[in-house]
């Protein structure tokens, strides 16, 4: 998720100064090709995240049911919901990838035109959600380290430990 910020943050960098003041792009050409580059660069930073991402919501879904309403932020239900749809709609579009490339030509493999091509698409139909994964993905972050500073409802209040004397030496 860090690293999609930092993709993010750089295209807009390089959106804010490759548009005029309408945001058009100086060249369609090049903004499409870093536009591509961009949708390929969030696609690759959140696999590592895609197989544990549904047990990652069904935890803070889980930890956020168990926190005490004053200790909970208002939008994490709303991030949490954001994040559940994200991830069913990525999960549809890898769906369709996969049946996309299984009909590809036998000749299309990565780096030729056929291939590269139907993955770039495939990118800039992933690249919202794999966004919304990127902005609202801190919530997991949040709601897990609110649960950890919570109280568990199993665990005792410590009561003090009664003051011992120390007997003066005489």
């Amino acid at each position: 998720m860090r690293d999609s910020k930092k993709i993010l943050d750089a295209w807009d960098s390089y959106s804010d100064e490759h548009t005029d003041l309408d945001g058009w792009p100086h060249d369609d050409h090049a903004y499409g090709m870093r536009a591509s580059q961009r949708d390929a660069d969030t696609a690759e930073a959140f696999e590592p995240l895609r197989y544990g991402a549904r047990h990652l919501l069904a935890t803070a879904e889980t930890q956020l049911a168990q926190l005490t309403e004053n200790t909970v932020q208002s939008r994490w239900v709303y991030q949490l919901g954001v994040l559940r749809d994200a991830l069913d709609r990525l999960d549809e579009l890898h769906e369709q990838w996969l049946e996309t490339r299984d009909a590809l030509p036998t000749t299309a493999k990565p780096g030729t035109a056929d291939f590269d091509d139907a993955l770039a698409e495939h990118h800039a139909e992933s690249w919202s959600y794999l966004d919304d994964w990127a902005t609202h993905g801190k919530a997991l972050r949040e709601i897990n380290s609110a649960a950890r500073k919570a109280r568990s409802p199993l665990a005792p209040i410590p009561v003090p430990a009664p003051a011992r004397r120390i007997a003066a030496r005489k």
